[in-house]
């Protein structure tokens, strides 16, 4: 016991092992992820990074009248899992991680409540679409 209270008072006057981290910016690891990146231009809208997303935190909505879909992604929701990443066939692509960290959210934001709206909007124009299209199929034959 003697020996760890010598120690202790000895570790007083030594400088810390620890980063100083407001002065001294702390180094990301080697595998970090951060907030998810998109480009548009990449994607072949297969829709695997929203089927695969654990917290629903990527939707595609869909426009009825032509099929054609709009990205969009909560941060706020985002486990930051990679799976995303893992399933997109445009592999470090069309969807990849950055090295950003999400901005802080407020209650004033309404982040997540906004976002449920919206997968509420995703779901019925999804359904709109799938019935317009079984009408064309029907009209066809």
């Amino acid at each position: 016991m003697i020996r760890e209270m010598i120690r202790s008072l000895g570790n007083i006057f030594q400088t810390p092992h620890t980063n100083t981290y407001p002065h001294e910016e702390v180094p990301k690891p080697k595998e970090y992820r951060g907030l998810i990146k998109y480009t548009e231009e990449e994607c072949i809208f297969c829709d695997k990074c929203e089927k695969v997303c654990p917290p629903n935190a990527i939707a595609f909505l869909v426009n009825p009248e032509d099929g054609s879909k709009t990205y969009r992604y909560n941060p706020y929701l985002c486990i930051f899992c990679s799976e995303c990443v893992r399933n997109c066939p445009k592999i470090d692509l069309a969807i990849t991680h950055s090295e950003e960290k999400p901005k802080p959210a407020t209650k004033e934001m309404r982040v997540n409540e906004e976002w449920f709206e919206y997968q509420k909007l995703c779901r019925e124009k999804r359904e709109e679409y799938k019935q317009l299209k079984q009408k064309k199929r029907t009209n066809v034959t």
